[in-house]
């Protein structure tokens, strides 16, 4: 897990060694360990380390070849790396390093770009042909890793984070209205290739990108998934042990690494079922994490119950983490920092605060993100199961704010057609699932999720140089996942196929207790110094400055902050408080909304 980046030129033009240096300076946090630049030609690439495979100073990065002519800047883990590295000298590739970035590069010229289809694994790469001048870059199939890119007058930067790239200067920061539109629509998340600036964009999860030394860029899709329900195929009880398998192996896949290894143990369902199964592969001195913040008008925000029936039945040297409101102001500016994009969830947070507290005991652990997207999880499914208008339902069961409401919010200049609902009829029309609930299931999977609960875990963790693995998104599993019938996935609350396949692993009362979130009490009920502290985001001059919100609905919000929620009941003050000082961190006063 690191952090990459790089620039490259397309008119003839050398590459900057110092604009790489400096860009690969803001992503020192994503990787402590080591860093480096390599610049040749039309290419240079940057890199920081986090060392988890190969401790040695020979697997550092970027890693050149100079037998085979590539340069590669990585991030990520490749699980499978010793079952590749055996076939790949078969064929008579020697190694020097005991790490996968190696395995990377030598399949790259066994196999070309498509080499990636083999590997099981988190990525993001690029890799650059030293004779043709070409640059290939790629990224893991469900988005686990990030790579954004910016480019101008023949220059093309890219970085593991938004902020990296803003550092090197030459950005337009112009607020993209449909990206605008997403964020305030789907909580937070905007879709690839988007981002809320114009001038920048992500590579879509699944996707190579081919950029020529004439400025010619391709993309290609490698992996698809549609969630297809395939009835009559296989009984209940053969989907579970199915579904159990495929977890044992996923979690056995996540455990290879030169250091310790932890779990972030929520007390749900899906972290618990975690520590069951390493526990199961007989791993030793496991430490599990669990994090809690003080209750809100009754909001409980704390499973430390539950957390604690999982750790004693496994014997884990368990951390509890209690978090005071009064700490939540002061993280505020560190956690929205290290955001790539603006992310409205509140446990946002709450990652932040623990992976800080994670990194002074391990650098891996394993998380349970995925795995409502993936079983069929959220309130909104049964709903969906039953829609004869798959579009308005889903806006209606899943948008926080309707377009309506954006309107009336949005300075007019920022306002367009229904962008949000245009996404979603674009993604039911083409999805290859026949039902609204499978649409809904491959839409969630492969998009929202990416871009909210999947980036946000990757920003918060590595925001400490931790590296966060999550077994439920193993390619494989999600895609026996996609064949199961959604009946099955959702009935008894949700989770119906996860759950049964957890019986007699993780203690029944786990499973069958009532679904729970990691919420922040104090950011859904905004009073006392957080509200104070959002009047002040909104009231900085900056803020009055870009205008991206009217001033008369930032008022009304401010008047009555716990009466105007969104469809999905969060704080819309906060999702405007939030957006704005994400601008202001990362853009300063100069900033100008489009």
């Amino acid at each position: 897990m690191c952090g990459i980046c790089g620039e490259i030129r397309s008119r003839g033009d050398a590459a900057s060694a110092a604009v790489t240096e400096a860009i690969a300076g803001n992503l020192k946090h994503r990787g402590p360990d080591a860093g480096g630049v390599y610049a040749q030609r039309n290419i240079a690439l940057g890199h920081r380390r986090l060392s988890i495979l190969d401790l040695s100073p020979a697997a550092d990065q970027p890693m050149i070849d100079n037998e085979l002519g590539l340069a590669i800047a990585f991030n990520g883990c490749i699980y499978n790396f010793r079952e590749l590295r055996a076939a790949l000298e078969a064929k008579g590739y020697r190694f020097v390093t005991g790490g996968d970035t190696e395995v990377i590069l030598k399949s790259y010229h066994a196999w070309g770009p498509r080499c990636v289809e083999r590997f099981k694994g988190m990525f993001a790469f690029a890799i650059g042909e030293r004779e043709s001048g070409r640059v290939v870059f790629a990224r893991d199939r469900l988005g686990i890793k990030p790579l954004y890119y910016t480019e101008s007058g023949g220059r093309f930067r890219f970085a593991s984070t938004l902020p990296a790239l803003l550092a090197a200067g030459g950005v337009d920061t112009s607020i993209d209205p449909v990206a605008l539109h997403n964020y305030l629509s789907f909580h937070g998340a905007v879709p690839a290739p988007r981002t809320i600036f114009n001038g920048v964009k992500k590579l879509a999860p699944a996707t190579l990108l081919t950029l020529e030394p004439d400025g010619t860029k391709r993309e290609e899709i490698y992996w698809r998934c549609p969630v297809q329900s395939r009835d009559r195929v296989l009984t209940e009880s053969e989907w579970t042990e199915s579904v159990r398998a495929s977890l044992r192996a996923a979690v056995e896949r996540r455990r290879v690494a030169d250091v310790p290894l932890g779990v972030l143990l929520s007390g749900g369902l899906d972290s618990s079922l975690l520590v069951a199964l390493l526990a199961e592969t007989g791993q030793q001195n496991l430490e599990t994490f669990s994090i809690g913040f003080e209750s809100v008008n009754g909001l409980e925000g704390n499973e430390f119950a539950y957390s604690d029936i999982v750790a004693k039945k496994f014997g884990t040297k368990h951390h509890r983490i209690p978090i005071a409101t009064s700490r939540a102001i002061p993280a505020m500016e560190g956690a929205v920092s290290q955001m790539s994009e603006p992310q409205v969830s509140h446990d946002a947070i709450g990652f932040y605060l623990l992976s800080e507290e994670v990194s002074q005991h391990v650098k891996v652990v394993q998380c349970g993100q995925g795995a409502d997207e993936v079983f069929g999880g959220y309130h909104w499914y049964p709903h969906m199961l039953r829609s004869n208008d798959p579009v308005s339902d889903y806006m209606r069961v899943y948008c926080e704010h309707r377009h309506d409401e954006i309107s009336e919010a949005l300075d007019p200049s920022l306002v367009g057609e229904d962008y949000s609902r245009a996404l979603v009829e674009q993604h039911f029309e083409h999805a290859q699932g026949e039902r609204a609930i499978d649409k809904t299931l491959e839409l969630d999977q492969q998009i929202m999720m990416i871009d909210d609960p999947v980036k946000r875990v990757d920003n918060m963790t590595m925001a400490f140089g931790l590296e966060a693995r999550t077994p439920l998104l193993d390619h494989e599993l999600v895609e026996l996942a996609a064949q199961i019938p959604a009946e099955m996935k959702i009935k008894n609350g949700g989770k119906h196929i996860l759950k049964e396949a957890s019986r007699g692993i993780v203690p029944d009362e786990i499973i069958d207790r009532k679904k729970g979130y990691f919420p922040v009490p104090a950011l859904k009920f905004l009073r006392g110094p957080m509200l104070d502290f959002v009047r002040g985001v909104q009231d900085e001059p900056a803020a009055k400055t870009r205008g991206i919100f009217k001033r008369d609905y930032i008022d009304r919000l401010l008047k009555n902050p716990e009466r105007e929620l969104t469809g999905k009941g969060n704080s819309k003050l906060w999702q405007a408080a939030l957006l704005e000082y994400w601008l202001q961190i990362h853009t300063g006063a100069a900033a100008k909304a489009a």
